[in-house]
């Protein structure tokens, strides 16, 4: 897996967006028992949060000791730095496995035999996910193009499977349906740029050109959007489930 998010990690602790109670109220039922889950992947452990009121015990993992700094603490969440392709972790240990904006970045095939391997029989794996969000048609314009021209030669080419909405990763799981979900926040335009700098592809451009091109989109997004004024900004969820048999 790639660390693409240690060098924002501050950020990405601020400004990602959380998903919708409706979905852990939906997946919850679906797990035989709610001893031990692994969030893999954790960032700043914001799905590991979640399942912490759900579950005995949390294990929470990520390849970035940056991320793990900013994450949240309770008192039954455990934080380790581990790849999820190979973890310490004993064979069928875990209820629930969730993989929250991530997977993308995992070995398909070496990230499922630890699923295998760790998740108990009946266990279920959820891949969680969400691509470009919406605001309006005037803006939706301006940011399509910063991420489709601004930033073209900038993302790494394991994007296009958030782009797919999952639906075109390896999945070698017995598929559970599941309804659809969606994420809406009221933002101002500071919180969107802060959100935008999360982006990988943001600190490739920097780290290629030395400059930010956010700044530039931002004032382009000034042309119609005051200061102060919070818009509503939404993410449609892509959610995968199956279950370890």
């Amino acid at each position: 897996m790639k660390d693409n998010f240690s060098r924002q990690s501050n950020d990405y602790a601020k400004f990602r967006p959380h998903y919708p109670a409706e979905l852990f109220d939906f997946l919850m039922p679906l797990i035989p028992e709610h001893k031990v889950a692994w969030d893999v992947a954790t960032g700043n452990g914001q799905v590991a949060n979640v399942l912490a009121d759900h579950f005995e015990e949390v294990k929470a993992t990520d390849i970035s000791a940056n991320q793990l700094k900013q994450a949240i603490q309770k008192k039954n969440i455990i934080y380790s730095v581990e790849s999820a392709e190979q973890s310490s972790f004993a064979n069928s240990t875990f209820d629930l496995i969730t993989i929250a904006q991530a997977i993308h970045w995992f070995q398909f095939d070496a990230f499922y035999r630890e699923v295998r391997r760790t998740l108990k029989p009946n266990g279920i794996i959820a891949v969680i996910g969400y691509p470009l969000f919406t605001i309006n048609n005037e803006i939706d314009e301006i940011i399509l193009h910063f991420y489709s021209e601004t930033l073209r030669n900038c993302w790494d080419p394991e994007r296009k499977y958030l782009d797919e909405m999952y639906s075109t990763i390896p999945f070698p799981f017995p598929e559970i349906k599941t309804p659809d979900f969606s994420m809406s926040y009221e933002w101002t335009l500071d919180e969107l740029t802060g959100f935008l700098n999360t982006w990988s592809a943001v600190q490739h451009y920097i780290n290629r050109y030395e400059k930010n091109p956010v700044e530039a989109v931002r004032k382009e997004l000034e042309t119609a959007w005051k200061e102060d004024e919070k818009k509503k900004v939404s993410f449609p969820v892509i959610l995968r489930v199956g279950k370890n048999i």
